[in-house]
C-alpha cells in the first residue's frame, strides 16, 4: 500500500513538472496540400523533428524549463493564404516563424509577421525577402543575387555554353532567379538566343520547345517545378531536343525522377544547400530523419531543421523567449548546423551559403560541385 501510495505520489510529481514547462510555440508555414505538397510535407516533418529533439533535451531558457510546439498551416503556395497563416500563427501567440517556402508567399506573410515583431525564417531566394528593412527576416539559402550568377558561372565555366534557351514560369521565385542568370551569363559573354514563358500548372511545351530547337542552343536553362519539368523532359525526348539542361533546385527530387523517367538522365540542378553526407552533422541528421519517417529528406528540409535549432538557441543566448531580444541574438548569432554554419549579415541574408550543382545519374541524383 505505502508503495502504491508513493509511486502514485512520483507520478503526480512528474505531471506537476511537466505542466510546469513553459510552452513556446514555434510557428510553420509551407505548402501542406497541393502540387508542391511533398515539399511542404517534408520541410514540416524537419521542423517536427528539431521540436522533438529540444524537448528531450529538457531545455533551460531563463532558469525555467521550456517545452517546444510546432503549430503549422497551410498556405497550398498561394499568396493569399500565406497572409492568413501569418495571422493565424500571430492569433496563436508563436514566438518565431519558419516559413513559408517559397518567394512567392513568403514576402507576403513577411509583412504580417514583422508587424508582430516575430523573427521569421525562409529559404525562398528572392531578393525582395531580405531587402524590405525589416530587420527580422533571415534567410536560411542562398539569395538570387548569388544563385543566379553561380549558376551562370558554372554554365559557361564549366558546360561551355555560349548560347543558351531559357524557360521560367513568372513566379517570384523563377523569375528573380531567371533574371540574374541571364544578367550574369550576358556579362560573361554568353548569348541567351531565346527566353520564353510559361506559367505554373502549364505542361505543354511543345510550341515553345519547337521555337528553341530551332535556334540550337547548347544549354537549356530552367526554372519551374519538378512536376512541371517531367512532362519538359518527356517533350524533349519527342522532339528530339537532347541539349544539356540546367535548373533550378525545385527539380532536384525523387518525384522528377520518378515522373519523367528515363528522361530525366543528364538534367541538372543547382540547389542552394550544402552535401548532408559530407558533413558529420548532415550524416546524423540522416539517421535521425531516416529513423522517425523511413525516408531520406529532400533538399530544404535541413534548413527547416536548422531554422527550428536556430531560434532555441538564440532564446538561450537571450536568456529570454521574448521575439525582439531573441531577433537581437539571431543577428549576433553563429551557430553550426546540419546544412551549412549560419552568420548572418545585415540584410539577414547568410554570410557564406553553400550551393551545390546535382546531375541526374542512373536514376539518381549527384552531387558534382559545391560552390559558396
Amino acid at each position: 500500500m505505502k508503495h502504491t501510495l508513493l509511486v502514485t505520489l512520483l507520478a503526480l510529481g512528474g505531471i506537476n513538472a511537466a505542466s510546469a514547462a513553459e510552452v513556446v510555440k514555434i510557428g510553420f508555414i509551407g505548402p501542406l496540400t497541393g502540387p508542391d505538397a511533398h515539399w511542404g510535407k517534408d520541410n514540416q516533418n524537419c521542423a517536427q523533428l528539431a521540436i522533438d529533439t529540444l524537448n528531450r533535451s529538457a531545455l533551460k531558457i531563463n532558469g525555467k524549463q521550456v517545452q517546444f510546439e510546432l503549430v503549422s498551416q497551410d498556405d497550398q503556395e498561394d499568396p493569399k493564404q500565406s497572409t492568413l497563416a501569418a495571422q493565424k500563427l500571430l492569433d496563436e501567440e508563436v514566438k518565431a516563424v519558419v516559413g513559408p517556402f517559397t518567394s512567392g508567399t513568403t514576402i507576403p506573410a513577411a509583412r504580417i509577421i514583422n508587424q508582430a515583431g516575430l523573427p521569421q525564417f525562409s529559404v525562398a531566394v528572392n531578393a525582395t525577402y531580405t531587402s524590405l528593412g525589416y530587420g527580422n527576416a533571415f534567410r536560411l539559402s542562398a539569395v538570387d543575387t548569388r544563385m543566379g550568377p553561380a549558376m551562370a558561372q558554372y554554365a559557361l565555366s564549366e558546360l561551355k555554353a555560349k548560347r543558351i534557351a531559357m524557360i521560367d514560369d513568372r513566379t517570384a521565385y523563377s523569375q528573380g532567379l531567371a533574371d540574374k542568370f541571364e544578367a550574369e551569363a550576358k556579362r560573361l559573354g554568353a548569348q541567351v538566343i531565346r527566353r520564353e514563358y510559361t506559367t505554373p500548372g502549364q505542361n505543354n511545351f511543345s510550341p515553345i520547345l519547337t521555337s528553341i530547337r530551332a535556334a540550337k542552343p547548347d544549354l537549356l536553362f530552367v526554372a519551374m517545378s519538378d512536376s512541371q519539368a517531367a512532362p519538359l523532359a518527356l517533350q524533349m525526348k519527342q522532339l528530339s531536343l537532347s541539349t544539356k539542361v540546367l535548373s533550378g533546385d525545385m527539380i532536384q527530387t525523387d518525384t522528377f525522377i520518378k515522373l519523367s523517367g528515363s528522361n530525366s538522365e543528364g538534367f541538372m540542378a543547382a540547389v542552394a544547400g550544402n552535401v548532408l553526407e559530407k558533413r558529420s552533422q548532415g550524416r546524423e541528421f540522416i539517421k535521425q530523419y531516416q529513423a522517425k519517417y523511413g525516408k531520406l529528406p529532400l533538399s530544404y528540409g535541413p534548413q527547416h531543421y536548422d531554422a527550428v535549432m536556430l531560434i532555441a538557441k538564440a532564446m538561450q543566448q537571450a536568456n529570454s523567449t521574448e521575439p525582439g531580444k531573441v531577433t537581437a541574438a539571431l543577428k549576433k548569432i553563429s551557430y553550426e548546423g546540419v546544412n551549412a554554419n549560419y552568420r548572418f549579415d545585415a540584410r539577414g541574408d547568410l554570410i557564406q551559403a553553400p550551393i551545390t550543382v546535382y546531375q541526374v545519374k542512373q536514376a539518381k541524383w549527384v552531387p558534382v560541385k559545391v560552390t559558396y
